[in-house]
């Protein structure tokens, strides 16, 4: 009973992980109406990596400090996967629209997938090279509306979310090798550390636009620091660490659809028949890419993984999230 109880526990933190994730693309698009997408990284990732310093500084029971080399490792992972990808995508949603970005995230549990087949040299089951086909059939037509609605700015958007996507492709990859013998915590300190530490240098570009962000913009960054940096990792971390990535990432499928709800109560977009069917079409390809033939996904979701890595972002084995993106 308490074991039931404790995988619950763990379903309901990846799903409350899932939804602040799915809301940082709308929230994102409001802020930058005041605030640059490289300053709005600066600003998020620093206050997060503050609290996260403070996290560790005050945990009971700290693990031993990484080594030089698996500090470095994680230093990388995390410029890739928040520097690197929160670019990409803070200036693809500049350019596109929130709605396209909560669909084209879907396609990144793939794009990981196909990250660690190459890596790792795993065989790929039909399911998924169907996957495959239908992900990158549902990305296209979503692309190409952003094309035909608005223009080459929203087409280009559109093609530095997929962008985004191959970084934390990498990003995953990296991060599960770096963690080894680190808790959530740490982990998502160090590559926190690294990525606010990338987007300070890169906010520099924007500094002739530098200006006091409004009462409502402040408080958006604040949610963006807090609930989706900090508080989204941390819980998918929890429940990942209590069931198999499959399972986990399943779950996370559910961030396109309340991204694409978020950006229609938050920005008032409208949604096209392209977008609906492209993003149906992404969410049945990334189902049937976490297809496992050798086993089913939910009749082993409590057994947990070895070596998982350390950051929910980070952790997406089989299939990757975000955002990061977010």
């Amino acid at each position: 009973m308490r074991e039931r109880g404790t995988t619950v526990l763990a379903v309901c933190a990846v799903m409350a992980a899932a939804l602040f994730w799915s809301s940082s693309y709308a929230v994102t698009k409001q802020v930058l109406e005041d605030v640059g997408p490289l300053s709005i990284g600066a600003i998020r990732f620093t206050l997060a990596a503050l609290l996260l310093g403070v996290m560790v500084l005050m945990s009971r029971h700290r693990p031993a400090r990484p080594g030089p080399r698996q500090r470095r490792q994680l230093y990388l992972s995390g410029f890739l996967g928040i520097t690197v990808y929160f670019i990409l995508e803070n200036v693809g949603v500049d350019l596109s629209t929130a709605s396209d970005a909560s669909l084209i995230v879907a396609t990144y549990p793939l794009m990981t997938m196909l990250v660690e087949l190459v890596v790792f040299r795993a065989r790929m089951p039909l399911p998924r090279v169907t996957g495959v086909l239908l992900a990158t059939v549902g990305a296209f037509l979503v692309v190409r509306n952003g094309a035909e609605v608005g223009g080459s700015s929203r087409w280009l958007g559109d093609i530095l979310l997929l962008l985004g996507g191959l970084a934390w492709a990498g990003y995953n990859v990296l991060g599960k090798r770096a963690s080894a013998g680190q808790d959530a915590t740490s982990v998502t300190y160090h590559q926190t550390l690294a990525g606010a530490g990338g987007f300070l240098l890169a906010s520099l570009l924007e500094a002739d636009d530098w200006r006091m962000p409004g009462a409502t913009a402040s408080a958006l960054l604040a949610y963006l620091a807090v609930a989706c940096s900090v508080g989204g990792f941390l819980l998918y971390n929890y429940g990942l660490r209590r069931m198999t990535s499959s399972v986990a990432v399943n779950i996370l499928n559910l961030v396109p659809v309340f991204g694409v709800i978020g950006a229609v109560v938050i920005n008032g977009e409208s949604i096209r028949l392209a977008q609906v069917t492209g993003g149906l079409i992404i969410i049945v390809g990334v189902a049937l890419g976490m297809i496992d033939t050798g086993q089913g996904a939910m009749g082993s979701w409590t057994r947990g993984e070895a070596n998982l890595p350390g950051r929910g972002s980070h952790r997406r084995h089989r299939g990757g999230r975000s955002r990061r993106h977010h």
